[in-house]
């Protein structure tokens, strides 16, 4: 297999795309578009966001010390975009949008209705990095829309449709598995071994 070396740079793809809601104390909502987010802990539940210093969101999450990750839907993908090319020091993104805004349980920032996954967020620490800034934060309550949810209780993350970014392009994300976690070393299953045992004798 033949490569051809790059200088290092960005190449992590794809990677999750979404869009984040914050407020500041003077109650101005902005929401923006963000592919450079992931996870960091289990326990406690923590996530990292690398945001320009010179972003409106910057300065609205460093003044509240919170914000909210919203997960958008293939149907949203439009929505994602724009949120992400227009500055909210211009327009109003929510309102051009035309997002609904609901309350958080524990946080300043609102959530958008439209996503069926939210997370609340508190910011614990800024780390400066260079053009971006490393924001880590404690996930403090998690919102699933119900029909996401099966009567025992499990959430079904496939049926919501999610979208990811890479390389300049979004893309949905296949609703059906290559393989489940530990798939690869589980051991098979005994009663489907004797199955198969008495239908090739058969």
């Amino acid at each position: 297999m033949t490569k051809t070396i790059f200088k290092g740079s960005t190449m992590l793809n794809p990677v999750p795309v979404v869009l984040i809601t914050s407020k500041n104390k003077e109650g101005k909502i902005n929401v923006f578009t963000v592919g450079w987010i992931g996870t960091a802990c289990t326990k406690p539940p923590m996530i990292t966001v690398a945001i320009k210093p010179e972003r409106l969101s910057y300065d609205y999450i460093k003044e509240s010390g919170d914000f909210v990750v919203n997960l958008p839907n293939s149907k949203m993908v439009r929505e994602v975009d724009y949120c992400g090319v227009r500055s909210g020091k211009q327009i109003d993104k929510i309102c051009e949008m035309n997002f609904t805004m609901d309350e958080s349980k524990d946080v300043t920032a609102p959530i958008i209705s439209e996503c069926l996954v939210s997370l609340e967020c508190k910011v614990k620490s800024i780390t400066t990095l260079g053009s971006h800034d490393l924001f880590l934060a404690e996930i403090v309550n998690t919102h699933i829309d119900n029909t996401l949810i099966d009567i025992k209780g499990k959430i079904h993350f496939e049926k919501a449709d999610l979208i990811t970014y890479s390389h300049g392009e979004y893309f949905s994300v296949n609703s059906k598995p290559l393989g489940k976690f530990g798939y690869s070393v589980q051991k098979k299953n005994k009663t489907n071994k004797n199955h198969s045992k008495h239908k090739n004798k058969a």
